[in-house]
């Protein structure tokens, strides 16, 4: 067993000068122990510190280069979305999967997990935008953008199970493996089907959604209230 550097080896312990007779081992206890105990924590939670961060970089490379894409469990909770009209720069769309949280009440048969197709816009505005979720006899309802200034977004994504409106798209690609679009700065899986294009407008806007995610959200006009009605 290789020995302490901090303690001499049997085989070398220097004597004493006045005595003739080698000095007494050193104790661990007291300040000078401490000190040395501090010294080794330190080392260790240095040590061990070095992965979690290493970790942390990666992924925060990761997500700002759009390989890895920001997830949380949804609700299960299904929200109304609907605009007049949505005009969006740098747009891409691809099937997912997103998942509850476990234990949710809303996972039915279907073990928590929802099909859904993911919609990414690199910036979006829209007009008139109405957002309501079914409680079960009321509906929470948000509403914005209503007057001369219209709702905007940047890193728009939304996972649908129905989309609706009038749409048209410049430049689009369609039949893309998710895991190489290029247009908005997401990817999704490889090997499952997808489109993108340079720019798309939908009127008559209406989606079905279990999550929306945002870089920048702005919402003129914001209006929250219960109401017996959705969008």
């Amino acid at each position: 067993m290789a020995s302490s550097p901090d303690v001499p080896s049997a085989g070398n312990t220097p004597e004493n000068p006045e005595s003739g007779s080698p000095p007494e081992a050193p104790q661990t206890t007291g300040t000078a122990g401490a000190e040395r105990r501090g010294r080794v924590r330190a080392r260790r939670a240095a040590v061990m510190a070095v992965p979690a961060t290493l970790v942390a970089a990666t992924l925060a490379v990761l997500t700002a280069q759009g390989a890895l894409g920001v997830q949380f469990a949804i609700s299960g909770m299904p929200f109304t979305v609907t605009a007049t009209e949505l005009n969006g720069t740098g747009f891409e769309q691809f099937g997912n999967l997103d998942n509850m949280a476990e234990g949710s009440p809303n996972a039915g048969d279907t073990g928590g997990q929802v099909l859904v197709v993911t919609s990414a816009i690199k910036n979006a505005t829209l007009t008139k935008l109405c957002q309501s979720v079914d409680l079960g006899g009321t509906n929470l309802l948000i509403t914005a953008g209503s007057g001369a200034e219209k709702v905007t977004a940047s890193d728009l994504t939304t996972d649908s199970t129905e989309l609706s409106g009038d749409a048209a798209f410049n430049n689009i690609e369609i039949g893309n493996d998710a895991s190489t679009l290029t247009k908005a700065g997401v990817k999704g899986p490889i090997g499952v089907f997808s489109q993108q294009a340079d720019t798309v407008r939908i009127a008559k806007l209406r989606q079905t959604n279990y999550a929306t995610i945002a870089g920048v959200f702005k919402l003129p006009g914001l209006k929250l209230r219960f109401s017996e009605s959705g969008c």
